[in-house]
């Protein structure tokens, strides 16, 4: 049986470029279930890489795994894709020169290379059960040893193979990792050293014949010739099992080169902990219901590891992908913040022109969000207000309870706010403030700020404490859009009604 072959590290990202070699990065997500942030922030500094180079984007599905993987999310994937302004350059719906792009679609490609690695013996077939294995895993830790496979089924005699086979036991495939370090350049992390008591021997094809990720992710890797392999620091630990591949399958004509690996930092939630799917923050769906804007998600997405300066939080990504550098990536955990991510999203709500921005607000205008009927719509008073709401949004979602008050025949009435608002004497100053609106310019939403100072001055009170019984008369809500600017586009008739029947609410 041959031996296995040495391993030398991996080139590093700048001797890849300096050689003219356009680099080929891939993103190749696993369909299950929604696609989450921290897979989005991978998505986007691979291709973010690949424009910044004028490289390549291969977009993989890696759906090998038929117990989890769906239809359904793997149209959610391409949907998330399209929503975020990707494109790529080989994969679904692009094609290519290695489709196809799904692994389910490239089992008999993994069959093939399995038996390679086996005939050349660089892979050997074990047949320990499951309960052996857990056996010495056992006693190697009670020893204070590595509790990784062993070996023990290395070096079978053909006599052991025959009594193994006789007892009905179905042997997994298993790679021949090297005895020596094996040493590499990470694009993020510097040079990294694993020893080979940490990087056992490793399961590439299962009892059933099917293959593990272990062995598809690096085959398809080599067989589309990708150069530069960015992905989560989770999978930092199987580089050395995959070089140890990538050195097999050069020898075996299979690859052309070992990639550059650079290994991107966690995405921490709530209480420093690696963001999982599971927490609620984590979903795109969210983000997209909420009515984020894919710029703004990306520019919060791209601070996770990587800034643009210093003293710049707001750029585009036109601007990130011409300043992007993989080696510019910090290593260090990167802590998601909701509050920062909205922050940034507001700022790029701020930056579109309004007829974008209202474009984007109109799903939220629309049943099943809007609370008024479709004919209760008023397309003049939307775009008569729009300009004052873009002012105010932090996500496109919070449109609706904006101008709610615009479209329903009576504003929702948030029984706190009123509270709050109307104290001892607030009778008084509607009374006042109604005389002063009805006698206003309504042509003029300084006309009608003017008449609600007067209104203040009149019972001793400033703006900010004579408006705070109007906005909720006429509003609902303690806060908003610009009040006086809300009332022109509302008009003379509807308000002074709504003050009115605030007025006999007090009253009664």
């Amino acid at each position: 049986m041959a031996s296995a072959p040495g391993t030398s590290p991996s080139p590093k990202l700048s001797a890849s470029l300096e050689q003219g070699v356009p680099p080929r990065v891939r993103f190749c997500p696993s369909p299950t279930g929604n696609p989450h942030v921290g897979l989005v922030r991978t998505a986007l500094f691979n291709w973010a890489f690949a424009r910044h180079n004028e490289g390549t984007l291969v977009f993989r599905i890696e759906d090998t795994d038929a117990a989890r993987d769906s239809e359904e999310s793997y149209d959610q994937l391409l949907e998330a894709m399209r929503w975020l302004g990707f494109d790529w350059d080989e994969g679904p719906e692009v094609g290519g020169p290695h489709a196809p792009y799904r692994q389910s679609q490239r089992m008999d490609i993994y069959k093939d290379v399995a038996q390679k690695l086996l005939d050349g013996g660089y892979a050997y077939r074990c047949y320990c059960s499951q309960d052996e294995l857990d056996t010495r895993r056992e006693a190697a830790r009670a020893a204070g040893k590595p509790s990784g496979y062993d070996g023990h089924c290395r070096e079978l005699s053909e006599a052991q193979v025959e009594e193994y086979t006789a007892q009905g036991r179905e042997p997994i495939v298993r790679f021949r990792m090297p005895d020596e370090a094996i040493t590499f350049d990470d694009l993020v992390r510097g040079e990294i050293t694993y020893l080979p008591e940490n990087v056992p021997d490793y399961g590439i094809v299962r009892a059933n014949g099917a293959p593990l990720y272990t062995l598809v992710n690096p085959v398809d890797d080599a067989l589309m010739d990708i150069t530069h392999v960015l992905r989560g620091e989770d999978l930092l630990s199987s580089t050395p099992r995959q070089i140890a591949l990538y050195k097999a399958l050069m020898e075996l004509g299979i690859a052309q080169r070992i990639p550059a690996f650079g290994h991107l930092p966690y995405v921490m939630g709530e209480g420093n902990k690696k963001l999982s799917k599971r927490d609620p923050q984590a979903s795109l769906n969210l983000y997209r219901e909420r009515g984020f804007l894919p710029e703004g998600l990306l520019n919060y997405l791209s601070l996770l590891g990587w800034s643009l300066s210093a003293d710049q939080d707001i750029f585009s990504i036109a601007e990130m992908v011409a300043a992007f550098e993989i080696s510019d990536v910090n290593p260090n955990p990167a802590r998601f913040d909701l509050k920062k991510c909205e922050a940034i999203n507001a700022d790029h709500i701020r930056m579109l022109d309004v007829k974008d921005f209202t474009e984007r607000c109109d799903p939220w205008l629309k049943a099943p969000f809007a609370p008024w009927a479709a004919e209760d719509f008023d397309e003049a008073k939307w775009q008569a207000i729009a300009p004052h709401a873009q002012t105010r949004l932090k996500v496109l979602s919070e449109i609706t309870d904006n101008v709610d008050f615009l479209f329903l025949p009576e504003p929702v009435l948030d029984e706190a706010a009123w509270a709050k608002a109307m104290k001892e004497g607030s009778d008084a100053l509607l009374r006042t403030a109604r005389e002063k609106l009805e006698a206003a310019d309504w042509t003029s939403a300084e006309s009608l700020k003017e008449a609600v100072l007067a209104a203040g001055e009149a019972h001793g009170l400033k703006l900010g404490k004579a408006q705070a019984p109007v906005r909720v008369a006429v509003t609902g809500r303690t806060v908003g859009l610009p009040l006086f600017e809300s009332l022109e586009v509302l008009g003379k008739e509807k308000t002074l009604a709504r003050i009115d029947a605030a007025l006999a609410k007090l009253a009664a």
